[in-house]
């Protein structure tokens, strides 16, 4: 039987750099561009980092395919941690970092399944299987929340961002690595 919890934590520290670096330019290129009306080219260089342009436009694709198998990776095997965690005894848990990722993780789970899913669909669509940039709108419209309007979109890619990064952050505490690093 796999062990989802050890595949989870040894899994962390692989997705965390990409992930991070993920979400704070999706969140710093949307937030950029409707609140502080950051320049064509600020905003193409934060939506290159988003997307992996740097690596060339043959890999792109194959570089938000892995950011999105990463984060679905992580957003499976946390879930089967969840259930596991309804188990667990009834005493009251400290606050800290793991009281944080649990609280936060099934809150967070459908937001961040649906712009991993959306956002793969979108850029795999446009690049490997032909999609127009009108049959995949449908698919960056709910990546990005369009569908909530101007304002909206930008609290819904706020929060959305936001809480994949204080996952990541509660979650590499976690692993103990800036424990070691520290040593």
């Amino acid at each position: 039987m796999i062990n989802f919890r050890k595949l989870h934590r040894k899994s962390a520290p692989i997705v965390f750099i990409p992930l991070f670096l993920s979400a704070l330019t999706g969140v710093a290129y949307q937030l950029g561009r409707n609140w502080f009306g950051i320049s064509g080219q600020i905003s193409g260089f934060l939506l290159n980092l988003h997307e992996g342009r740097f690596l060339g436009k043959p890999l792109v694709p194959v570089y938000v395919l892995l950011v999105g198998l990463g984060l679905l990776g992580m957003i499976f095997t946390g879930f089967t941690m969840i259930k596991w965690q309804r188990k667990a005894s009834k005493f009251q848990p400290k606050k800290d970092w793991r009281w944080v990722h649990r609280v936060l993780s099934p809150i967070a789970f459908l937001p961040l399944f649906l712009s991993a899913i959306t956002g793969v669909g979108y850029r795999l669509g446009r690049a490997w299987f032909g999609l127009s940039r009108e049959q995949a709108s449908i698919l960056l419209e709910i990546h990005q929340g369009s569908y909530l309007g101007n304002t909206f979109k930008s609290f819904y890619v706020l929060l959305v961002g936001a809480s994949l990064l204080a996952l990541l952050i509660t979650g590499i505490q976690m692993t103990g690595i800036f424990r070691k690093l520290q040593a």
